[in-house]
């Protein structure tokens, strides 16, 4: 990758060099007209290790998604809690700094005005809804895990599992499935072309990027993870009956 291409000519190439160049120290949309030499001396950053950063983007593979139905719950859990992770401490900031550096359009305004005003909501909405996931949804399988493996107190076992079920966990996580659904109407108003400010350009393909990682996320909670999730709470179900039995 040649240093002395500007910020601008390398992020039309690939918005996620923005994304990049972000986490390195380098606010790509404040040095957009300097060279990627110069915006690293200005930062006092090594060249050379953000060369190889920005290089690595082209190493990471599509097929990269772990084959998780082979692995188990607890495992497919802690999966789920570093993307959660990931969401909060990196890709909302990152998508909130940008839509607050959205410079002023006049055709644009109101959809800037929109997107300013929905996304802090969303994002508040966002993290309650993971944090409250992981402290109930996750932390009911976790107990269902502990009590196959005979470590658990049979009185909190039978509280929490008249308490909760994954069926109803099923159901509200249905409700929550599509909470993009205003920024997603922004999206599509949101009129892009070649000559549309970078930042525009960065803005929208992020927001989308973003949308396909919740999408992917949550049918990996969908489509592996309650399958697995109601096999072991019926497996518990079973285990209690036997033990009952035995008594």
């Amino acid at each position: 990758m040649n240093s002395n291409r500007k910020i601008t000519e390398l992020i039309n190439e690939n918005y996620v060099y923005g994304y990049v160049l972000y986490y390195l120290g380098i606010q790509f949309y404040n040095y957009s007209e300097k060279t990627l030499y110069e915006a690293c001396r200005e930062r006092g950053l090594n060249v050379k290790h953000v060369v190889k950063n920005l290089e690595a983007v082209h190493l990471q593979s599509e097929e990269q998604n772990i084959v998780l139905k082979k692995y188990p719950v607890d495992l497919i859990i802690e999966y789920l809690v570093h993307a959660h992770h990931n969401f909060v401490k990196k890709r909302l900031p990152y998508l909130a700094r940008l839509i607050e550096n959205l410079p002023p359009d006049d055709a644009l305004n109101p959809l800037i005005n929109d997107l300013k005003f929905v996304f802090p909501i969303f994002v508040e909405d966002f993290i309650q809804h993971i944090y409250q996931e992981e402290d109930t949804f996750f932390h009911y399988i976790k107990l269902l895990g502990k009590a196959l493996n005979k470590d658990y107190q049979l009185s909190e076992l039978y509280y929490q599992m008249e308490k909760n079920s994954i069926q109803n966990f099923a159901v509200e996580h249905d409700l929550h499935d599509d909470e993009m659904e205003g920024i997603k109407q922004i999206i599509e108003n949101f009129h892009i072309d070649e000559d549309s400010h970078l930042l525009y350009k960065v803005t929208m393909a992020e927001l989308e990027n973003f949308q396909n990682e919740l999408h992917i996320h949550s049918g990996i909670e969908n489509e592996i993870l309650f399958p697995k999730a109601l096999e072991l709470e019926k497996k518990v179900k079973n285990m209690l009956r036997s033990k009952v039995r035995q008594n």
